[in-house]
């Protein structure tokens, strides 16, 4: 994912996240690390709906080995936020999910990262394939 700042309409799905009082730091705007919050959140949210993942008791579940996160403007509570989320890589056992954090009627991303999960089968935690339902859903979101 280059570094310039992403359009809303380049993700395919989308999330609305209210930011929380506790987001912000001393700096009053919402600290950096909530931003991974959003981004486990967004994704997270869309594979338990839309591919059925059982994060709790299924058999494969997705392990973030990789994550990175650029900021472009400040976001503060009350803001509301839309996560939104496409996927730039999807191979065998790996996908990478890039993700949009903008502030709710911006067009420009107010942060904008990726998560590498590689899939892997409990209790070895052994990469394996991406189950066939999930593969489905994320293919809707490649890029």
């Amino acid at each position: 994912m280059a570094d310039a700042t992403p359009l809303r309409a380049s993700y395919k799905h989308f999330l609305t996240i209210p930011t929380r009082w506790r987001d912000n730091d001393v700096y009053q705007h919402v600290n950096n690390t909530e931003y991974y919050s959003y981004f486990d959140t967004v994704i997270n949210e869309y594979l338990i709906r839309e591919g059925g993942l059982d994060f709790e008791h299924g058999e494969t579940v997705g392990l973030a080995i990789e994550t990175h996160c650029a900021f472009h403007k400040p976001v503060k509570f009350p803001q509301i936020v839309d996560a939104g989320l496409r996927i730039g890589k999807l191979g065998n056992s790996s996908v990478r999910y890039e993700v949009g954090i903008f502030i709710a009627g911006d067009d420009a991303c107010a942060a904008h990262g990726h998560f590498v999960h590689v899939f892997v089968k409990r209790p070895e935690n052994r990469p394996t394939p991406i189950p066939p339902r999930l593969r489905a859903a994320m293919e809707k979101l490649l890029v």
